[in-house]
């Protein structure tokens, strides 16, 4: 794609969430719901190929229809209230229509569907924005209704999403199809706090998104898209493996990194509010997470692959990608916990 389009079309991305963030209209909210919607299909279809038409196709279908579903929620709302403010919702049927429709744009389980099939089929950058940036106008809107949301289908929804997530990414090979699962069981942790602290959610998914572009940063550097490309990084960039081990535990949410901060405030808020049983069925699926997030960190880390290089000197073309944001993300991503003090306090 070329860098004018390029740049006109993530420009688009980027104010459609914008929009959804400042508007305080439901039909402006919609309308950059849409704009951001229309402008990641061709994001999406970068590298043209029948994968990613078929990739993009799913996104673009499930996405409408969730617009869709919005859009009546809205109506409903429209209709009983006489108002288009975003926080007026006092009908259980509005508000339960929207949060299904924002729960299939992010991609929680029952809608979860759409969510591995699209990543797998797209580009690792595009699958990068797919798994960032598009889960935060969902996020925002959520977090602004979250006082008139129904806490049993949000519960139901969440407890359903980290057991998809952990349940579904353990036979996988394909790290896009890994991290999308990941991405599902860290929505539903989002989802899970979001009744009792919403402020929580935000910190969620600042670390979630600085530890998931970290890790996508990983993966472009040296393309690897299976667990086997993986295991060969050892002899190309040996740094790079130390890197990935301290990523994916910190993406398990192991102590003392970066990871571990959302789940002991989402667990702890969840306990002070009697959701003990919800609480500890949470922390046991988070292990199925953290099993084939070490299933990966084995393969790269902990074993010296057969490799075909015999000579103990580099012999590739020095990598001519760019690591600029790298170091800083990898950093928040492993090395945020003494902070936590101060992160409560901004959130």
């Amino acid at each position: 794609m070329k860098p004018p389009i390029l740049t006109i079309i993530m420009s688009t991305v980027i104010s459609g969430t914008i929009m959804v963030l400042i508007s305080s209209h439901w039909l402006t909210v919609w309308i950059g719901f849409e704009m951001n919607m229309l402008a990641i299909v061709p994001i999406l279809m970068k590298k043209f190929n029948p994968r990613a038409m078929e990739a993009s196709t799913k996104y673009f279908l499930t996405q409408a229809t969730a617009s869709m579903l919005l859009m009546l929620g809205i109506i409903i709302n429209l209709l009983l209230t006489g108002q288009w403010a975003v926080l007026n919702m006092p009908n259980p049927i509005a508000s339960n229509t929207m949060t299904v429709a924002l729960a299939m744009k992010l991609g929680l389980s029952p809608f979860h569907f759409w969510v591995p099939e699209v990543t797998q089929g797209v580009p690792l950058s595009s699958g990068m924005i797919l798994l960032t940036w598009q889960k935060i106008a969902p996020l925002s809107i959520l977090y602004q209704i979250s006082p008139s949301t129904n806490p049993n289908l949000l519960m139901t929804m969440a407890a359903l999403s980290v057991l998809v997530g952990g349940w579904g990414g353990l036979n996988q090979t394909q790290l896009r199809k890994i991290l999308a699962y990941s991405s599902i069981a860290h929505m539903g942790w989002m989802i899970a706090v979001t009744t009792y602290n919403p402020t929580l959610m935000m910190l969620n998914l600042a670390i979630y998104t600085m530890m998931t572009l970290g890790t996508f940063m990983l993966f472009m550097l040296n393309s690897s898209t299976t667990t086997l490309s993986l295991s060969h990084v050892w002899n190309k960039l040996p740094l790079t493996t130390s890197l990935i081990l301290m990523i994916m535990l910190s993406l398990g949410g192991l102590p003392p990194l970066s990871g571990f901060i959302p789940k002991w405030m989402i667990i702890h808020e969840l306990t002070k509010n009697n959701m003990i049983i919800m609480a500890t069925f949470m922390a046991i699926t988070a292990l199925l997470n953290l099993y084939f997030y070490m299933r990966l960190t084995y393969a790269t880390a902990l074993t010296m692959f057969p490799s075909t290089n015999i000579m103990k000197m580099k012999w590739q073309f020095e990598n001519t990608k760019n690591t600029t944001l790298l170091p800083p993300l990898i950093v928040i991503s492993t090395m945020l916990l003494p902070l936590t003090p101060m992160m409560l306090s901004l959130f």
